[in-house]
């Protein structure tokens, strides 16, 4: 079974499989072929790939043309989709809410695509998480940004010149990226207070040893991927009140809050920027779908009343390589959950609810329950 790795677009720095991930695939019979280049971005070199068994293609027309399965990272483009193999199965992030246009002409062009927005959040399913092990990331490198913007230290520290308080951080949203923000910055020594509408996070909140801040909403909860769900306007309203006092107290505040298919709901208002202490840093990490904060541009850093809004697109793409490698084992461990180790190839196994749920397209239809009718 023929299985290709195109290049990433130029404005992405992470890798969709590294090396170790192409060795084992080689070992279980499969034939990779790699786009020349393919690992540039993190310093990888073709002979590497080489070396681990992969074919070098500098062609990626025939890349594309000669595959059974293609592994990406990020959606295809439009006008790539008739280059692809008619059969054969796409898997990578496909933006699936916003692409019907893409849909389609996979669809039309008979191609099986996995769209890895909906590997269920379930036990079995944990290894292939890519949206978990990229929001993680995120959540990390959000931390990091901020602390290299301020003007102040995160941690207390004791000098003969006197005592340096804490800075304060507060991160709205306790999810996989909310989380590991909320460690990272205990980690460097923050004192951190933390948000979500969802009262099953505050456990976790807690275990990190971040304060969590309780705003009584009335009914909330979680959908089945894990994220909250969307609040109606009066408790958007209850919510900002509630919110604008522990922004103006913070040093850094950090909002990762997004509801699945949906635009990221406003969280931080202008109003909330004014009453914030000049010097302090908002980092949004909901920007990629709308944002959380009124005012944020994405893939700038611009200042309101001193305050500065960080709302940079693809936060893993930070830190690339570790990036990367998360993502490249979320693909190995799809490709070998599926896999036929006797007739050497990837089995659609469509009463599987991991197919069955991330399967948004196959034989020629838009087969997706949440899509079909929409496209």
């Amino acid at each position: 079974m023929n299985i290709t790795i195109p290049k990433e677009p130029l404005y992405e720095s992470r890798v969709p499989m590294l090396p170790q991930n192409v060795g084992k695939l080689v070992k279980k019979g499969a034939k990779i072929y790699i786009e020349s280049g393919l690992g540039e971005s993190i310093k990888i070199s073709d002979v590497e790939y080489k070396q681990a068994g992969a074919h070098i293609e500098k062609n990626r027309r025939k890349l594309l043309s000669q595959a059974d399965i293609v592994l990406r990272l990020r959606k295809p483009e439009l006008n790539e989709v008739k280059s692809l193999k008619k059969g054969c199965i796409h898997i990578s992030f496909l933006d699936p809410f916003n692409e019907p246009e893409l849909l389609s002409a996979l669809a039309k062009r008979g191609v099986s695509a996995i769209s890895m927005e909906f590997i269920p959040r379930s036990t079995r399913a944990q290894k292939m998480d890519a949206l978990s092990s990229q929001a993680s990331l995120a959540g990390y490198a959000a931390v990091i940004m901020a602390a290299n913007n301020m003007n102040k230290i995160f941690p207390m520290m004791m000098t003969p010149a006197g005592t340096i308080q804490p800075s304060k951080v507060f991160v709205i949203g306790a999810g996989v990226a909310g989380l590991q923000a909320i460690a990272t910055a205990r980690r460097l020594g923050a004192r951190v207070e933390a948000y979500d509408t969802r009262p099953v996070a505050k456990n976790d909140v807690l275990s990190l040893g971040a304060k969590f801040v309780e705003i009584d909403l009335g009914e909330t909860g979680q959908t089945e991927q894990g994220y909250a769900k969307e609040l109606t306007k009066e408790q958007l309203k209850k919510q900002r009140d509630a919110i604008k006092q522990y922004c103006a107290n913070s040093d850094v505040v950090i909002t990762t809050a997004q509801v699945f298919g949906r635009k990221a709901p406003i969280i931080i208002t202008k109003d909330m920027i004014m009453a914030m202490k000049p010097g302090s840093i908002v980092v949004d990490l909901a920007i990629e779908t709308g944002g959380n904060v009124e005012g944020a541009i994405p893939d700038k850093i611009v200042e309101k009343n001193g305050v500065k809004i960080i709302a940079l697109r693809n936060m893993p793409g930070r830190v690339a390589y570790h990036a990367s490698q998360m993502y490249s084992n979320n693909l190995y461990n799809l490709i070998e959950e599926f896999w036929n180790n006797e007739k050497k190839i990837f089995e659609l196994k469509m009463e599987d609810e991991i197919i069955a749920q991330t399967l948004i397209t196959h034989n020629g239809k838009i087969i997706h329950p949440r899509f079909a009718k929409k496209v």
